[in-house]
C-alpha cells in the first residue's frame, strides 16, 4: 500500500542588528513560520492482473478434506492451466482456459469413485481479458504479510460475482463465485495466493479451496489440452 505525505515547510526568520545608536534593545526573533504536515493521502494500489505468460509451483489445499498436494499454474500466450498433482496423490485435476474456452477435468477426488472415467467439462466462453476486467472490479482489503518459509508482502483483494438483483434487499441475490487474491505489492501481476469460494467448487463439501505459490515467474509456461477434452468451438 503506497501513501503520500505532505511535508511541512520550515522558514526561519533572520534578525538583523539594529543601528548602533538605537537605544532600544533588539526585538525578539519572531516565531518560526511552520506549516504543519497534512493528513496522509491514500493511494489504492493497482488491482491484480493475470499475465499472458507465467509459470509457478505451489500447493493446492482443501482443508476440510485434509488435502495438501503439489500443484502447478502456467500461462502461455493468454491461455492458462492449473494442475493439482497426479495419480500418486489423493487429488488430481486440471483446469484450463484454452482458446477462449474454460475446461475442467477431474481425474481423482477424495470420496468420488474414479469409475467410470469423468468427462472433461467445457463451460461456455471465457478468456484472460474477461478475467482481468473482472479483477478491475475487485475491492482492496489491505496490505498483508504471508508468513511461510519466506515471508511475502502482498496486497489482499476480494473479487466476487453475484447473481440476481443488483439492488440489495429488494430481490433475490446469490453469490456465484468469490475469491481472495493476494498479489505482490510491487507487481500485481505476480500472484502468491488465492482462495476460491463458490458454486464452482462442486466437489468440495465446504466449497472453498486454496492454492498457494512458492515460485512465480513471468516466463512462458506449458499449456496442454488433454486428449479427453473436446476442441474449442
Amino acid at each position: 500500500m503506497a501513501s503520500a505525505y505532505a511535508s511541512g515547510a520550515l522558514a526561519l526568520a533572520l534578525i538583523a542588528p539594529g543601528p548602533v545608536d538605537d537605544p532600544q534593545p533588539s526585538r525578539p526573533a519572531p516565531a518560526a513560520n511552520v506549516t504543519p504536515a497534512g493528513p496522509p493521502v491514500f493511494e489504492e494500489p493497482r488491482p491484480p492482473l493475470l499475465p499472458a505468460d507465467f509459470r509457478g509451483e505451489g500447493r493446492y489445499i482443501v482443508r476440510d478434506l485434509g488435502v495438501d498436494v503439489p500443484s502447478t499454474w502456467q500461462g502461455r500466450g493468454g491461455d492458462s492451466q492449473m494442475t493439482a498433482d497426479g495419480p500418486e496423490h489423493p487429488m488430481w485435476f486440471t483446469n484450463l482456459i484454452y482458446r477462449n474456452t474454460p475446461y475442467t477435468l477431474t481425474y481423482k477426488w477424495p470420496g468420488i469413485p474414479p469409475d467410470p472415467p469423468r468427462q472433461c467439462d467445457r463451460v461456455g466462453f471465457f478468456n484472460r481479458q474477461i478475467l482481468n476486467d473482472l479483477l478491475k472490479t475487485a475491492r482492496f482489503v489491505g496490505p498483508e504479510i504471508l508468513q511461510g518459509t519466506k515471508d511475502r508482502r502482498v496486497d489482499h483483494w476480494r473479487v466476487g460475482v453475484v447473481g440476481g438483483s443488483t439492488q440489495p434487499g429488494e430481490n433475490l441475490r446469490f453469490p456465484i463465485a468469490l475469491g481472495d487474491v493476494y498479489v505482490d505489492q510491487r507487481n500485481p501481476s505476480k500472484w502468491w495466493q488465492v482462495l476460491q469460494f463458490g458454486f464452482q467448487n462442486l466437489f468440495d463439501p465446504a466449497l472453498d479451496e486454496w492454492f498457494t505459490m512458492t515460485t512465480f515467474s513471468h516466463q512462458p509456461g506449458q499449456v496442454t489440452l488433454p486428449d479427453r477434452c473436446p476442441p474449442p468451438t
